[in-house]
């Protein structure tokens, strides 16, 4: 497989540590730093991409203005730094890309937000709401609600989570290091750098190193962390070196970085794991015009389904049963049990009728929808 690009990606998460963001010592943000990325983002913008950041700097800036130094912090202390640190951060977010004409949009997630279904959903819906009006979501965990001290532990894996969760075909970890060495390069000086890894072995994971900063709970560790859960929804990704005036034109002319290879693409990934790691809640049995419809590729309407199978909610898997019982697919339903069996037959135009709102005009979204032979 030929090394993937910028350019040739439609969806890009960047994910921004604390270290490039914030000045260590004075806790100050690095505005000048953050215009030269979002200038970046512009461009990106610009070909019609769609672009997300996942941005530490929170607790970095926050312990500043609330004369914390730079010791260890309780996790309350943390908190409270986060929720300080979180203004500052999202007005120079908002600052920067207004002065490319681009609006933003924050978004605080927790680890529960990505694992409980309903709120997954939900994420994920207002998040491809943004994107299509052109927004630019600036994504941070949210410290202050988070009750345990281990959360995603570092926001290399929340932006893994982010970039799986949105089906993006490129994560890009802007980092204090230009890629992943065979050994830490600051401790060894013989480490060779490795401008491509394509399997994430023992030998792999064996070559992280450990952060170096106050701030960053994050290092090599959890990076390759982040490949592994990235490269598994199909998301290629990119360590490179952050501090530079323009990280990702850096990138796309030819800087040193290191690039983690998926081996299928978000779709497939995502319809691989409809098929194989989820358990159906229920079914629904669909009529021979709506089977022939899902072999040419549509989405499966109300109008074409028949019966109700079962107990299910909104983004649960679901069998796609044949009248005779077969089951042709399967699939992640747009609407609960209780919602789907009042517009069974009915035409899209008849949902918000019959619902009293306006939901998804499909009963599986065809990206959504794994068929079998």
């Amino acid at each position: 497989m030929t090394t993937p690009t910028l350019a040739s990606a439609q969806r890009v998460v960047i994910k921004i540590g604390s270290a490039l963001l914030v000045e260590q010592e004075s806790g100050e943000l690095r505005h000048a730093w953050l215009d030269g990325l979002i200038a970046d983002v512009a461009m990106l913008k610009a070909r019609r991409k769609d672009v997300l950041i996942v941005s530490s700097g929170a607790v970095a800036v926050g312990r500043r203005l609330l004369g914390l130094g730079g010791r260890v912090l309780r996790l309350e202390e943390k908190q409270a730094a986060a929720a300080c640190g979180q203004v500052k951060l999202a007005h120079a977010y908002q600052e920067a890309l207004h002065g490319q004409k681009i609006t933003a949009a924050q978004i605080l997630l927790t680890f529960d937000d990505t694992e409980s279904r309903r709120r997954y959903l939900n994420a994920r819906n207002t998040i491809t709401t943004l994107l299509a009006a052109g927004a630019v979501p600036v994504i941070n965990e949210n410290d202050t609600v988070a009750t345990q001290e281990i959360r995603f532990g570092d926001n290399d894996r929340l932006a893994a989570r982010v970039a799986g969760m949105m089906s993006a075909d490129v994560l890009v970890l802007l980092s204090d290091v230009d890629g992943l060495y065979t050994a830490d390069p600051s401790v060894n000086p013989t480490a060779q750098w490795l401008p491509r890894v394509e399997g994430l072995t023992p030998e792999i994971e064996a070559m992280a190193g450990k952060s170096r900063s106050s701030d960053a709970s994050g290092g090599m560790v959890t990076k390759l962390a982040a490949a592994r859960l990235a490269l598994g929804a199909g998301c290629h990704m990119v360590i490179a070196k952050g501090a530079v005036e323009r990280p990702l034109s850096a990138i796309e002319a030819g800087a040193r970085c290191t690039w983690f290879i998926a081996g299928a693409s978000p779709l497939a990934a995502r319809k691989q794991w409809i098929a194989n790691a989820l358990k159906p809640s229920g079914a629904l049995v669909i009529d021979d015009g709506a089977v022939a419809a899902l072999k040419r590729g549509r989405s499966l309407l109300p109008a074409g389904v028949k019966d109700i199978e079962g107990e299910f909610q909104r983004g649960d898997a679901v069998s796609v049963k044949t009248p005779n019982g077969t089951e042709a697919a399967r699939g992640l339903v747009a609407y609960s049990a209780k919602e789907a069996r009042r517009i069974v037959g009915h035409k899209t135009g008849e949902i918000e009728l019959i619902l009293g709102y306006r939901g998804r005009d499909e009963m599986i979204h065809r990206d959504d929808l794994v068929l079998f032979e």
